[in-house]
């Protein structure tokens, strides 16, 4: 069978919305395909995709979500390399294509302890995102300059991955039998492949570092000598301004007011509520 010979295929899905992502499509062409108006199609899931966004391996090892993203975005090839600040308008824009323009959350007031629900505009939230300036440098306090070499979707599952491994090893050790002292090996041993995770993802997101008479260091070997050996608080520093770059291009928490009876009860006047995009809200 031909790819246009079945009589069915014009009630097959077909791209619903078109978004640009924050980073702009500066995308090789074996991970998104460029269009001439630099917007990019998205389809509704289908129901093989939804199945993909409940199984929970699927979904803690990433491929779930790799596998819904070309299905349903096929500018993109490979969804393994796309930057953590297109993830969010990616999935906003298939939530809407699917399910509508609204989403509802539930969440506790704070300091009210009571549980309400709330409806979310998407459009208006995939229109913030995409009016992001995606910022790719920044300069320290002692006149260094650091350009930014953002994560990918695959560096951001391994880091999750490594992570709740990490953890789940802390909880084991601490549950354990073991000696105290055969405990404190483990411990130590699990911080210090924690510290060096850390370590290893900061690396990755610094594609540069540029001197103050103009040198521009680009040895991945320099930079890890450099942040090995570098001040404390200049580390910190280079990790505070990273981490605000990382959140370039995601989903800004709700701005709320509280209502008069919801103070009484001891919330704050205003307070900001999260949104994310997870299978305890994804779908409808």
């Amino acid at each position: 069978m031909t790819e246009n010979s079945n009589p069915l295929n014009k009630y097959f899905r077909q791209a619903s919305i078109y978004v640009k992502l924050p980073s702009g499509t500066d995308y090789p062409a074996d991970v998104v395909t460029k269009s001439e108006t630099g917007e990019i199609g998205i389809m509704p899931m289908t129901a093989k995709d939804e199945i993909r966004f409940k199984t929970p391996d699927a979904l803690m090892n990433g491929q779930g979500v790799v596998d819904v993203i070309e299905s349903c975005v096929p500018n993109i090839k490979d969804a393994w390399q796309i930057k953590s600040y297109d993830l969010d308008t990616i999935l906003v824009a298939i939530r809407i294509a699917t399910y509508g323009e609204t989403m509802e959350i539930n969440f506790n007031v704070p300091g009210a302890n009571e549980s309400v629900a709330h409806t979310v505009n998407l459009p208006a939230i995939l229109d913030q995102i995409q009016k992001t300036t995606v910022d790719t440098a920044f300069t320290l306090k002692d006149g260094l300059k650091i350009t930014v070499q953002p994560l990918t979707y695959r560096d951001m599952t391994s880091t999750s991955l490594q992570t709740f491994q990490q953890q789940k090893m802390y909880t084991a050790i601490q549950d354990s039998e073991l000696p105290d002292e055969d405990k404190a090996t483990r411990f130590n041993d699990a911080f210090k492949k924690l510290t060096d995770l850390n370590a290893s993802i900061l690396l990755k997101n610094m594609a540069s570092i540029t001197m103050t008479d103009g040198t521009v260091i680009t040895d991945a070997a320099h930079i890890k000598e450099f942040v090995d050996n570098a001040n404390a608080t200049v580390i910190k520093e280079i990790e505070t301004k990273l981490m605000n770059l990382r959140t370039q291009g995601a989903v800004k928490p709700l701005k709320l007011k509280a209502s008069e009876e919801q103070i009484k009860k001891g919330a704050p006047a205003s307070y900001e509520v999260p949104v994310t995009f997870d299978t305890s809200n994804f779908f409808v």
